[in-house]
Order: C-alpha cells, then sequence, then structure tokens
C-alpha cells in the first residue's frame, strides 16, 4: 500500500480592514519558519462588506519533511472548499461566511471565530430588524466544524488593551491544532516588538479560554432602575410598587426596561402615564392578552420615547458616550480627540423642537420662516467635543422640559391613543390579531424622512385593517406589515394590498385615518 505524501497545514483568517489579520497571518509565517518549517502566506482583498473583508491564507510544511522528499513543497495560492485544516475568524458573520464557501468541514477543520457582530451595511439599513441571526450563525458554524472554538474576542481584546489578532493567536495556540509549544507562540509575538505587553496579556487570556471550554452562560440580574437626579427616590419606588403589584409577571422584565427609559427620556410623569396605558391592555380578557401586554409594553415605551431633535442631543452630550467613543478609538489619556456631529435640520424639525405656539407660528409665518430655510438648506458640522459645540446641544436637550407642549408631540401622541384604542377594540374579537396590530408600531421609527415615510406606510396598513374590519386574518395584517418593512418606498406594501383586494374582491388603504390622509406610497 502506498503511503499518501504528508500534506501541508492549511490555514484561513477570515478578517475585516483594521483588524489585524495580516499582523496574524505574519505571525503564522514566522512562527512557521523560527521553528523549522516552510511557510507562505497570501491574502485575498474583499471590497463592500463594512470595512472591506479580506481572506489571508497561510500553508505551513516542515522543513525537514521536504529535505527528506528531496525538494520542495508546492504551496497554494487560496483556500479550497473542504480544503482547510484550520479558520481563524474575527467576527461572527465571517464565520458564517466561511461555512458558506465550504472551508469548514466537519471531517477536519478547527474553527476559532469571535462571537460579537460587526453589522454589515445592509443590516443597518434594513427598515426592519434586518440583523442576521446570531443562534443560527452558531449553529451553523456548530455543525459544519470538527471543532468549534468561541467567545466574544473583542472584548477579551478591549480589556487587555490590545488587538483581536492577538487574542485569535492565543485561542489558536489554546487549541494545539498546531505543533508549536506556548512558548513558541508567544516568542512570536515578542519578536514582533510592537504592542508586545498588551498582545501577550490578549494571547494569554485567549489561551486559557481556548483551553478551559465555552463557559456556560449565566443569566444576569436585572440592573436595578436608576432614576434621573431629577427624580426623587420615592416618586421612582411608587412606579416599582406599582409594575410588580398590578401587571402580569410575563410583562414586566419589558415594563421595567420602559419605565428606565421614559424617566431617562422625560420624567416619573410621563412614566407613569406609560403605566396608566399599559393599565388598560392588561385588562382585557382571555389568555391571549398575557402576549399582547408583552407586545404592547416594548412597542409603547419606544413610541412613547419617539426620537426628536432633544432626544437625539440629549444622547450625544451624555458624558457616557463620550467615554464610550474613547473606548473604541483607543486614544491614550493625553491624547485630545474631536468628535464632529454631521446635522441637517430641516424647518419642521426645528418647530417641533420650540414650545407649541412658537412652533405653529414659525411654521405659518412668511420672512422669518424663509428666513430660517435659508439658513438650513445646508448641513452644518457641529463639534460636541468642543465648548461651543457640547453648549449648542445641550440647548437642544434642554427643550424637553417643554417637549409636552410641542407640535410633534400632539401628532404621536394622537397616534399612540388611536394605537391603543385600536388595540383594545382588535382585542375583543381576536386576541391574535390585536397582538399583531401591536407589532405594527415597529414601522414608526427614525426621525426627519425616515420618520415620515414610517408614518405614511403605518397609517396606510392601520387604514386597510380598518377598512378590513374585525374579521381581518392576523396573518394578513402581518403579511402587511412584512411588505410595509420590505422597501422604504412603499411598493411591495401597495403590490400586497392589491392582492388582497383583487383576491376578496374589496379595495383595501384608501381610507383616511383620524390623525392623518391616508394615501399608498408611490
Amino acid at each position: 500500500m502506498t503511503q499518501q505524501p504528508q500534506q501541508p497545514i492549511k490555514i484561513a483568517i477570515l478578517a475585516m480592514g483594521g483588524e489585524g489579520g495580516g499582523v496574524l497571518a505574519d505571525w503564522l509565517v514566522d512562527l512557521g519558519e523560527a521553528n523549522g518549517w516552510i511557510a507562505q502566506t497570501t491574502s485575498v482583498p474583499g471590497v463592500a462588506q463594512r470595512t472591506g473583508a479580506t481572506i489571508y491564507y497561510v500553508e505551513i510544511y516542515p522543513e525537514a519533511q521536504a529535505h527528506a522528499d528531496g525538494g520542495q513543497p508546492v504551496l497554494a495560492l487560496m483556500p479550497l472548499p473542504g480544503d482547510v485544516d484550520v479558520v481563524l475568524c474575527s467576527e461572527l458573520m465571517e464565520a458564517g461566511r466561511a461555512v458558506q464557501r465550504g472551508l469548514v468541514t466537519p471531517d477536519r477543520t478547527t474553527l476559532v471565530a469571535s462571537t460579537h457582530r460587526v453589522y454589515s451595511i445592509a443590516e443597518k439599513s434594513a427598515m426592519g430588524d434586518g440583523r442576521v441571526d446570531s443562534t443560527q450563525l452558531l449553529a451553523h458554524a456548530e455543525q459544519a466544524a470538527q471543532r468549534f472554538v468561541r467567545f466574544d474576542m473583542a472584548e477579551a481584546a478591549a480589556q487587555s488593551g490590545s488587538v483581536i489578532s492577538a487574542v485569535l493567536f492565543g485561542a489558536l495556540a489554546g487549541t494545539g491544532v498546531l505543533p508549536f509549544a506556548r512558548e513558541q507562540f508567544e516568542a512570536t509575538i515578542e519578536r514582533g516588538g510592537v504592542g508586545v505587553k498588551p498582545s501577550l496579556k490578549a494571547f494569554g487570556a485567549a489561551f486559557a479560554r481556548a483551553q478551559a471550554g465555552e463557559a456556560a452562560a449565566q443569566a444576569e440580574p436585572v440592573a436595578p432602575m436608576r432614576p434621573r437626579a431629577t427624580a426623587s427616590d420615592a416618586a421612582i419606588q411608587a412606579l416599582l410598587t406599582r409594575l410588580y403589584g398590578e401587571f402580569p409577571v410575563q410583562a414586566q422584565p419589558l415594563m421595567l426596561e420602559g419605565l428606565r427609559r421614559l424617566v431617562d427620556y422625560q420624567d416619573v410623569a410621563y412614566a407613569a402615564l406609560y403605566l396608566d396605558r399599559m393599565a388598560e391592555v392588561c385588562s382585557l380578557p382571555d389568555d391571549a392578552a398575557r402576549t399582547l401586554a408583552c407586545e404592547t409594553a416594548r412597542h409603547l415605551a419606544l413610541w412613547m420615547s419617539y426620537e426628536d431633535t432633544a432626544r437625539v442631543a440629549q444622547l450625544k452630550t451624555r458624558s457616557s458616550r463620550f467615554a464610550r467613543v474613547k473606548q473604541e478609538t483607543g486614544v491614550n489619556a493625553d491624547q485630545v480627540i474631536a468628535i464632529n456631529e454631521y446635522m441637517h435640520p430641516g424647518l419642521r424639525e426645528i418647530c417641533e423642537t420650540l414650545p407649541g405656539g412658537m412652533g405653529r407660528w414659525l411654521m405659518g409665518s412668511g420672512a422669518p420662516r424663509r428666513l430660517v430655510e435659508g439658513l438650513t438648506k445646508k448641513g452644518r458640522v457641529v463639534q460636541t467635543s468642543s465648548v461651543h459645540g457640547f453648549l449648542l446641544l445641550s440647548a437642544v436637550a434642554f427643550a424637553r422640559r417643554w417637549r409636552r407642549s410641542t407640535i410633534r408631540y400632539s401628532e404621536e401622541n394622537g397616534r399612540i391613543e388611536q394605537w391603543l384604542h385600536g388595540l383594545r377594540e382588535a382585542a375583543t374579537a381576536s386576541p391574535e390579531l390585536a397582538v399583531e396590530l401591536a407589532r405594527c408600531q415597529k414601522l414608526v421609527k427614525g426621525y426627519s424622512d425616515t420618520h415620515e415615510r414610517g408614518v405614511r406606510n403605518y397609517d396606510t396598513v392601520i387604514a386597510a385593517w380598518r377598512q378590513a374590519g374585525p374579521t381581518l386574518a392576523p396573518a394578513t395584517l402581518r403579511a402587511w406589515r412584512e411588505a410595509a418593512l420590505a422597501d422604504e418606498h412603499g411598493h411591495a406594501l401597495k403590490a400586497s394590498l392589491a392582492q388582497h383586494a383583487a383576491t376578496t374582491g374589496t379595495a383595501t388603504g384608501q381610507a383616511t385615518p383620524p390623525v392623518a390622509a391616508m394615501a399608498l406610497p408611490a
């Protein structure tokens, strides 16, 4: 029987730009060459995937075996499906792409991947929840690989003050799949001479994590509600007492988050209004009302904390945001960072920020309106890291104190009340239909043009539901909602409504709801 010749060890690295994939490939080459192996690395750069994904490919072959064979090994320039020993991925989606390409196989491949996500443009720009299910990605990767080592390597890198390439290198060493000792891996980092101390720290933590295996996830207790400085402890306690004493247990976790969000967004009285509205929903009969309560708890809190200019300014001027930006950019204590906000407020957004009477006057004025329109024709850059920029946005954030008197609040509050009335009305005929109606709130989101398109689609769906009546199937309303989220211009929604009309012999989507005139999106 002829003995099969020894094969090179084949390693593919899938990483995004700036994550040190090239450094990791160079470390692997240096690791091999310093320990008597022939090594070769190539890279295939990618584009248009977040910051640009690149596949680095490394093959190593023992030099002693090459001499025994009487020649030099022929090493490949790119990975082939079903012919890779180790795959290293700097992010979970990249692991999914490796599986999709066939680089990960259950008969031979060790897959080492970070479980954190860096969302793609398509995921971020989707009108609905466009995120790929991480649970499914993990399940497919687990099934495809012979061995799957994973944990949040971005967090591990941040904790050690290093980069994710050092964490991947340590995790690879911890798997024991390569014929090198830990000391040989660490010597490779030391020979690099750059960021040696934090890289070794990250390497060591990842090495231990890979050898220990994936620890069981522990459920974290819900953090206690932290009141704003303007909210007394007694007022907060009154909200919590009411929450835990009056509402279904299933809805309490979501409602707690809703209360925390609304106290931060406005004040305790506004959070109490949230409980008043939820009490009406939770009083509905039938077991399905508990599901409706959970859905309403989430979507009502989101709607009541709609994004206006005051909210955006409030979030942009928080100390926690400055700390997060500094952490993400990795600046040192002795470095100065400048944060620029690209803003383009329109006349309507300005009028919606002013007290109601002033906003309505400006909207209907002549010369003042034209003056504001001229000043806001072009966008502007506000540097929140400067005193002037910070004070400017802080003044805009202060406008939340008169939010309840604004034009925007009146419009949003009117839609919320009509939505809640519709939930109660639908629940009497079909709790399942009421649940689908509650989920229609996700059509209303964002601000400026995004908000206007969302409201237009929402109003169209609600008008179609009212015209169809209580006999409408919940699946049909769900299909309309999903169609509205399919594209921002409403073409899919228009087609879905037309199909329903053709099937039932009735026209839908032409009614005029109480708040705003309805029209099918062009």
